[in-house]
């Protein structure tokens, strides 16, 4: 195995190993990296974000042209960008469901072991998805879906409802959940969500805890309750947000390809989406000032949509 990675953490790797904390302990890894691929692999875990797909991909598309690529994005368009450069049918999406923090380079923590699910984004699941479940599973329980596409847009559902707040406020979204107000604004970014998607014909897929029944009755309920839901769910969850993290390490957010996919749905469908169009204006603006903004700052900006 060998990690591709940019030169400071490729460097602090070869020097020292890759230091892991959190869930599995403490513990390092003497393992291969590079700052560039010049060798054909056989598997290649694509874990960059969705705004870094392309220019990751594009240099390195001639060693890629027999590998299968396993995207490992947020949101819902890495599998079309990566198509457009490497071939269609080298391609498996995954899920993921598990947390992870960059601290620093060479350092990272694995806060939260769950799982990976992974599947065919433009055809049947056929035998090589069998085979990389089973070699992805040595490392994370691994499980296949039959509608992976479906799956990204039930995990898009829900990473809207703690990116966003998150990246806006600097605080965790247990934190966050723990304002009635805040509640508010997630209830009806989900709710705002949901609709666009429903209406676009778009089909959600169950994910491991999100039953499509819960989803449903969390979305269909009225405002109070889905927020007072939202509050519970949460429990004592004490993870970062994929957003965050990249506001704290002063890289830019993907909120483009979250709430983002929302604003761009509700355009395609001729709906108004202005809570999840509210979550990009106001992130966005974080990542230029790097100033977040008092959960009663938030509340009033949300209350003029």
């Amino acid at each position: 195995m060998t990690l591709i990675a940019r030169r400071a953490h490729a460097k602090a790797i070869r020097a020292k190993g890759l230091r892991i904390g959190g869930a599995l302990g403490g513990l390092t890894l003497e393992v291969k990296a590079a700052e560039t691929l010049d060798f054909r692999p056989d598997v290649t875990l694509l874990a960059v974000k969705t705004q870094d797909v392309e220019s990751a991909c594009r240099p390195v598309s001639a060693a890629l042209r027999d590998a299968a690529v396993v995207t490992l994005q947020n949101g819902v368009r890495s599998d079309e960008i990566v198509a457009a450069l490497l071939l269609q049918e080298n391609i498996v999406s995954g899920v993921v469901l598990l947390n992870a923090q960059f601290l620093e380079p060479g350092e990272i923590i694995y806060a939260r072991g769950w799982r990976l699910i992974i599947g065919e984004p433009f055809g049947p699941n056929g035998p090589r998805v069998k085979e990389l479940r089973f070699l992805l599973g040595r490392a994370v329980r691994t499980e296949t879906s039959n509608d992976i596409c479906g799956a990204h847009w039930t995990k898009l559902l829900m990473n809207n409802i703690a990116n966003g707040l998150e990246a806006m406020t600097g605080l965790s979204v247990r934190e966050c959940l723990r304002a009635p107000r805040m509640r508010r604004i997630a209830a009806l970014t989900l709710k705002e969500g949901y609709r666009a998607v429903r209406r676009s014909g778009i089909r959600l897929a169950p994910l491991p805890g999100v039953p499509l029944a819960s989803l449903t009755f969390i979305v269909r309920s009225p405002l109070p309750a889905t927020a007072w839901m939202l509050g519970r769910s949460v429990g004592s969850l004490k993870t970062l947000g994929s957003t965050l993290k990249s506001l704290r390490r002063g890289r830019p957010t993907e909120i483009d390809y979250l709430n983002g996919e929302i604003v761009s749905l509700g355009r395609e469908v001729g709906m108004a989406t202005p809570y999840n169009a509210e979550a990009v204006n106001l992130v966005h603006e974080v990542e230029k000032s790097r100033c977040f903004f008092i959960p009663d700052e938030l509340v009033g900006q949300f209350a003029r949509r």
